[in-house]
């Protein structure tokens, strides 16, 4: 476009494989459309600038590392966007060899191996190669034409070789499909940022009236590279014949001191691309005119679909580097199973029930059925990582319902935490008792003391709608639990803040309670997600673990009905003890006192009806 731009954007990019990367002051944002069509977005925040260490903003030092870095950057970022479009393959047999001999990450390993693969080849084809031509070019004019040439015609002539070298390498690659999109991408990536620079609104019909063509290219760095090589190396020519003496070790020495000298071009080139784009005449745009007309072949016009993914991704770093609190993000890839699930395995440490717990945290992430994990074949890394969350609080003991936030009990959804006891599986046992003996009798009122997490109350209430259900604890953190289950799970229970009965209301058909019943003194040798994890109020019964039993029996008779029922769950070697409890109630006389197993063949509930009150 014609127009003026109205402002210099501190923003840059580089295309990657079906995406684009833009770098702001403060952030980084990658955008790439994936295998489905959408577009994901990986971003990271680093150090401004301005807040590096003094030596790092040193001229030409800063260039220099401004240049390995983004080398590095550039090949970690495609390697990324690969992973996004292509997804990750699965392992060889040598990967997963070296992986599990040297307990090193096979990926990595090959990313630094590509970088050094391809400084490799820059250093290959753009020095080594025009050394030597350039060194053969002048044997023959000594040797066949019996004359010389100023050093300074050598080097001109070698960076001519070089940037041919270049042009032929761009025109070569740009024959690739792949390379081709990327080419178009780099162009939605320009036309991106010249639309923003001219102070246009970042639409898709905005962006594709701006050239692909900008001025800020990496294309033009290059360039300068190679004519501040021109001149630099000319002083290598100044390395007297005398000081080897061979005509061959002199070349090669010539070369060990070019390479020497190329951290000194990148960081002179860098300052003077930094110099030169603060000005905007006819002396710089012709110094600039290579790197532009070479960007007629690295750049290509993109379709809308590209152009959304450059405006993505410059948006992203803009909201970025305006809002410290925005959140970054990660690619959305895939992971194999076999990879996932080691990584998994280590992270738990010690699965003492034989890989139960990977497995049921595999399915719980991806809701599917355990059977099921045994056909994946890969993870998409977000549920990857809510996998490890998972895995890391589970290794620190903590139980599995906790970790989870939640435990299906007797086909409800209950949340628990550390303030609630998590409901065990034999007390469906006695839910399931109790539910019979509400149909059976017609009762009508029910109070569960001790509810914890309300499950028991919340069961009853679902399973018998028509029922009023009140439910009670001492704890009212284990209430605030109860109660947004309730909420949760649309069930109307009445629940009191109460010591057992102290602060209840009213008679009921039918007591329900599931009390803390451990002796103190076992306390301590419980399992260690018990003890450490689930509230010491839930399970202290006392010293012989007796005592809220002989608490409840003693004032029943106040809020349970004559031919009322009162239903206990105990310990399994406490039958005895709470039968006698009962039937030696000093308040109340109890008769039909019943004890009824588990399917494990325990002890494990008894019930009671009231007969009268003394």
């Amino acid at each position: 476009m014609k127009n003026k731009k109205k402002f210099r954007s501190s923003i840059g990019g580089q295309a990657v494989l079906e995406g684009v990367m833009m770098r702001g002051e403060s952030s980084m944002a990658t955008a790439v459309r994936d295998e489905k069509g959408e577009i994901q977005i990986e971003s990271t925040r680093f150090t401004p600038a301005a807040k590096k260490s003094k030596w790092k903003r040193l001229p030409f030092i800063r260039g220099v590392i401004n240049f390995v870095n983004s080398m590095i950057m550039g090949v970690q970022i495609i390697m990324r966007s690969g992973e996004v479009f292509g997804g990750e393959e699965e392992p060889s047999k040598f990967e997963n060899w070296c992986s599990k001999k040297f307990n090193i990450n096979v990926m990595s390993v090959m990313m630094w191996f590509a970088v050094l693969i391809g400084l490799a080849l820059a250093i290959g084809l753009f020095f080594v190669i025009p050394h030597f031509s350039i060194e053969g070019i002048r044997a023959l004019v000594e040797n066949v034409c019996h004359t010389t040439m100023p050093e300074f015609c050598y080097n001109l002539i070698e960076g001519v070789i070089r940037i041919l070298i270049f042009v032929i390498y761009i025109l070569l690659t740009s024959l690739m499909k792949e390379i081709k999109r990327v080419f178009r991408y780099h162009g939605a990536e320009h036309k991106t940022i010249s639309c923003y620079e001219h102070g246009l609104e970042l639409t898709v019909e905005n962006v594709q009236k701006q050239s692909t063509i900008h001025d800020r290219c990496g294309t033009t760095f290059m360039f300068l590279v190679m004519i501040v090589s021109v001149a630099l190396f000319s002083i290598v020519g100044i390395v007297p014949n005398n000081i080897v003496t061979s005509k061959i070790g002199a070349v090669f020495i010539k070369l060990l001191i070019k390479l020497a000298l190329l951290p000194v071009v990148a960081g002179i080139s860098y300052e003077i691309l930094k110099f030169l784009a603060k000005f905007d005449n006819w002396f710089v745009r012709i110094i600039k005119a290579p790197g532009l007309l070479l960007q007629k072949i690295t750049t290509a016009q993109p379709d809308d679909s590209m152009v959304e993914v450059a405006i993505t991704a410059f948006k992203t770093v803009q909201l970025l580097d305006s809002d410290p609190t925005a959140e970054t993000s990660k690619f959305n890839t895939k992971i194999m199973i076999d990879k996932a699930v080691q990584e998994l395995d280590n992270t738990l440490k010690i699965d003492t029930n034989g890989n139960a717990d990977r497995d049921w945290i595999i399915t719980e992430v991806l809701n599917i059925k355990r059977s099921e994990i045994e056909n994946l074949k890969f993870v998409w890394s977000n549920d990857f990582e809510k996998m490890l969350e998972f895995a890391k609080e589970r290794s620190t003991g903590k139980p599995l319902q906790q970790v989870f936030g939640y435990t299906d009990f007797y086909g409800l959804k209950i949340k628990v935490n550390s303030d609630v006891l998590c409901p065990r599986p034999e007390t469906e046992y006695l839910v399931l008792e109790v539910n019979n003996l509400i149909k059976e009798n017609n009762f009508q009122n029910v109070l569960d003391l001790c509810t914890g997490s309300g499950a028991i109350a919340l069961i009853l209430k679902r399973d018998n709608p028509q029922v009023n259900v009140t439910a009670s604890d001492i704890s009212e953190k284990a209430l605030m639990v109860a109660k947004q289950n309730a909420e949760d799970n649309n069930l109307q229970v009445e629940f009191v803040t109460s010591n057992l009965f102290d602060k209840v209301n009213g008679e009921f058909d039918i007591i329900v309670s599931n009390p803390p019943y451990i002796k103190n003194e076992v306390i301590g040798t419980l399992d260690p997600e018990v003890r450490f994890f689930e509230p010491l109020i839930a399970l202290d019964g006392g010293k012989d673990g007796l005592d809220f039993y002989r608490a409840i029996v003693k004032d029943a008779k106040n809020h349970l009905k004559i031919g009322g029922i009162l239903a206990f769950e105990i310990g399994y070697d406490q039958k005895d003890s709470v039968v006698d409890i009962i039937e030696n109630c000093e308040t109340a006389v109890f008769e039909n006192v019943i004890c009824k197993q588990d399917l494990e063949g325990n002890d494990r509930m008894i019930f009671a009806k009231l007969a009268a009150v003394k």
